[in-house]
């Protein structure tokens, strides 16, 4: 049923009035601005978001020798570091990592783990409650200056503290040496983690993914000072650009990717495997096998006994990383760029083929490409893939999973996770080894942001792939989740129990939910874009990403961050009401008769029809003159007086006025209440009765003034069957039920089953043992 808008005077057509059923809200909490929460603006970083004209940041340059023993799984390295204090302030001691030590005997890491005994236990479980009595960790041979003077450390589990004879003045450099050796682990036993060796059975052969592998330099930055939180598994790495030039001694039969470009090629590659590489180089369309599945066989049944040393460069990186194996087949292809092409290429064993030789070194081109579009050229020689049944990312190399079974089948699961892991951490290149954010303080903004570009990438390679994260309804579940189990995805690593959701999931989500939904595709990208080159081989923090964004877009989003990222409440909007109203532009006659219409409505009671009954039959049968049943006044009926009002009226309309009346609009008066918290836009769709629809668009901003309950008018030249918000599912709302208007449910399945009779007392509809037998095994 429409309601009538009485016209009173020109211009004013309805108002609306909000009140909050809250009377003790505080309707700016979620629009106050971000400003007394983020670092303040200052010589290093600007209040834009960009570098400051007095950004610095350290350096340390690595000269590097090590060996690799493959018979009894150790290393041994010697390093030379230049390291560069670009700081204003004089340094007394530094601090260096030793995330070798996170599997040591006396590690934090074991004791700060929960641990229970359950009725059922795997010999994994119990052996994590027992750790292990490996010989793990590294061993400092010796710290010394270049004078061969020892200099005094202190070993804190993780951390190292190295103490200056005199402190390092702002402008100084200094050089040191330090030789070290530990033994590998089994990074396929319970210790897991990143790096270690995977052994093969069948073949007797180890491959080695080698990273975290040597004693790091721990950044020393402007809004921090020294990063020294303890490494304890999780939280992944804050690293400190430089230089590296390594040297690598393995057995002669292995091959070695690694960080870097090779030094030696024709030295450590036979001729054949030397001219394929150079093939490589020149080749664009498909990866060119330079190592052989055959090949590799060949090898694995072998065991030289000399060694090889393979020599790699890298500049301007914030890691280094390597693998070894004589498993090792080998592809690589060039990637064009604006600027100077990228070998991408792949090390894989014969287990994971056939997948990685016909997807591996195509996603990490893709990859590239795709990752380059939205931030900058990939501005490293080479990206490198390798098969290691896991996932993690150093400086132009990962190790990823994707293994088919022995057979050489493989399930769309694990092909496209093979993809997904691959796209990732290779993507991984551009946050956080590029744009260099602080992973142990705030994983997100490597993962997130990294999880949001995978998406993207992932689309470019299938536009039916089978994404898991980045569109808003994927991230429901977990924004369903109880309070107690939910973090600000602003929170430490170590401190999240949801971590996948939290630290990837939910951060993707809210980027996407900003590209798509909130500022739009061109005004994000632009300004993502912005971020990325403004912080490429920097270490920037959160703020410089919330400011960026906004400063490259005039798109005041204070209160996106503070709801996604600061806090843990859940989209949940609901269209609470829905009213229909239309201009009255009736004659005084039609609106007579719709009195008269309205009146009979009214009067047809129950009670009015039994008192009709009940009237004597005498009275009926009496001269109608001397019954007073109704009074000589007809208030339906039209007069003079009304008419001239009406003409009167009409007169003054102006012709824009007068169509204005004459329009027949319908306005729909909708009311939304924040059920959930986390405000948003509101995206409605009107289903009209011709069988069209319309989609409107109302910024966030429309919560400002209360943050519970709003209203809004509408105006259509046809009238509104139903209503839908969030019709596409943009927002992450976590109950789609009271989105609809009039409201629609969606039905619960339950199962009907045919009752086995019982015994008096007895649960008569429950299946006998027997009878559940059966149905089990159906």
């Amino acid at each position: 049923m429409t309601r009538k808008l009485f016209l009173l005077c020109i211009g004013f057509l309805c108002s609306v009035s909000v009140f909050a059923q809250w009377s003790e809200q505080n309707h700016a909490e979620r629009f106050e601005q971000l400003g007394p929460m983020l670092r303040s603006p200052n010589v290093y970083r600007t209040a834009s978001g960009a570098p400051g004209h007095m950004y610095w940041q350290q350096k340390a340059d690595h000269d590097i020798t090590v060996e690799l023993n493959d018979d009894n799984q150790s290393i041994k390295g010697w390093q030379k570091v230049t390291y560069y204090n670009n700081s204003p302030d004089p340094l007394n001691y530094l601090w260096i990592q030793l995330d070798q030590n996170e599997r040591a005997k006396d590690s934090n890491t074991p004791k700060i783990a929960e641990s229970r005994i359950s009725p059922r236990m795997s010999m994994g479980q119990l052996q994590s409650i027992l750790y292990h009595d490996q010989d793990l960790g590294y061993k400092i041979i010796y710290v010394k200056d270049m004078a061969g003077k020892d200099i005094p450390v202190t070993i804190n589990q993780t951390m190292m503290r190295m103490d200056l004879a005199t402190p390092l003045k702002p402008g100084q450099k200094m050089e040191f040496t330090m030789e070290w050796t530990f033994n590998i682990h089994d990074r396929v036993s319970f210790l897991g983690g990143r790096p270690g060796y995977e052994y093969f059975e069948k073949d007797g052969n180890y491959l080695y993914t080698m990273a975290e592998w040597f004693p790091r330099m721990a950044v020393y930055s402007d809004f921090q000072g020294w990063q020294h939180k303890q490494f304890v598994g999780r939280g992944e790495f804050a690293l400190t650009f430089g230089d590296y030039k390594v040297k690598i001694t393995v057995p002669a039969d292995h091959m070695v990717g690694s960080t870097g470009v090779l030094q030696n090629a024709k030295q450590v590659l036979s001729a054949t495997e030397f001219e394929r590489w150079e093939k490589a180089k020149r080749t664009y369309d498909k990866p060119v096998i330079i190592r052989t599945q055959s090949e590799a066989e060949k090898l694995e049944k072998a065991r030289a006994k000399d060694k090889k040393t393979w020599i790699y460069h890298a500049q301007n990186v914030r890691d280094f990383a390597w693998t070894s194996s004589r498993k090792f087949i080998w592809d690589a292809m060039a990637v064009k760029q604006t600027g100077s092409d990228v070998m991408a290429m792949s090390y894989y064993g014969k287990e994971g083929n056939p997948l990685w030789e016909q997807y591996s070194t195509r996603v990490v081109a893709h990859t590239i490409k795709s990752y380059g579009s939205r931030t900058f050229d990939y501005p490293y020689p080479v990206a490198i893939s390798v098969e290691a049944s896991n996932g993690m990312e150093y400086p132009m190399i990962c190790f990823n999973y994707g293994r088919p079974d022995a057979d050489g089948t493989y399930s769309d699961a694990i092909k496209y996770g093979m993809i997904s892991v691959i796209i990732h951490e290779v993507g991984h290149n551009f946050f956080p080894m590029i744009v260099n954010s602080d992973e142990r303080q705030w994983s997100w903004m490597d993962e997130g942001l990294n999880t949001f570009m995978q998406y993207m990438a992932e689309q470019e390679w299938d536009r039916n792939y089978p994404s898991s994260r980045g569109p808003a309804h994927k991230i429901v579940p977990y924004m369903r989740s109880e309070k107690h189990l939910l973090e600000p995805i602003m929170t430490n690593s170590e401190n999240i129990i949801q971590f996948g959701p939290n630290a990837y999931a939910k951060p993707a989500t809210a980027l996407n939910i900003l590209r798509e939904t909130v500022m739009g595709r061109e005004l994000f990208d632009y300004a993502f874009k912005q971020y990325a080159q403004r912080w490429m081989f920097k270490h920037p923090t959160p703020d410089d990403l919330f400011r960026t964004l906004e400063d490259a877009s005039s798109v005041d989003l204070d209160w996106f961050w503070r709801g996604w990222f600061m806090g843990t409440e859940p989209v949940d909007i609901s269209v609470e009401s829905a009213k229909w109203y239309k201009l009255d532009n009736r004659t005084p006659k039609e609106k007579k008769a719709d009195d008269k219409k309205a009146f009979d409505r009214e009067a047809s009671s129950i009670s009015t029809i039994n008192n009709q009954k009940d009237i004597p039959q005498t009275v009926l049968e009496a001269d109608p003159a001397t019954r007073d049943f109704y009074n000589s006044y007809n208030p339906f009926t039209v007069t003079p007086d009304d008419e001239k009002a009406y003409a009167d009226f009409m007169s003054r309309l102006s012709p824009k006025e007068k169509e204005m009346i004459n329009s027949g609009l319908n306005f729909y008066e909708l009311k939304f209440r924040n059920v959930g918290g986390l405000v948003m836009p509101l995206i409605i769709q009107f289903n009209f009765v011709d069988g069209t629809s319309e989609i409107k668009r109302i910024p966030a901003e429309i919560w400002r003034l209360n943050e519970w309950e709003v209203s809004k008018v509408f105006a259509f030249n046809k009238e509104v069957k139903g209503i839908v918000l969030d019709p596409i599912r943009e927002t992450a709302d976590i109950n789609e039920e009271n989105n609809y208007w009039p409201r629609q449910f969606s039905p619960s399945r339950f199962e009907l089953f045919k009752g086995v009779g019982g015994p008096r007392g007895s649960s008569s509809g429950a299946m006998s043992p027997m009878k559940k037998a059966k149905a089990g095994n159906k």
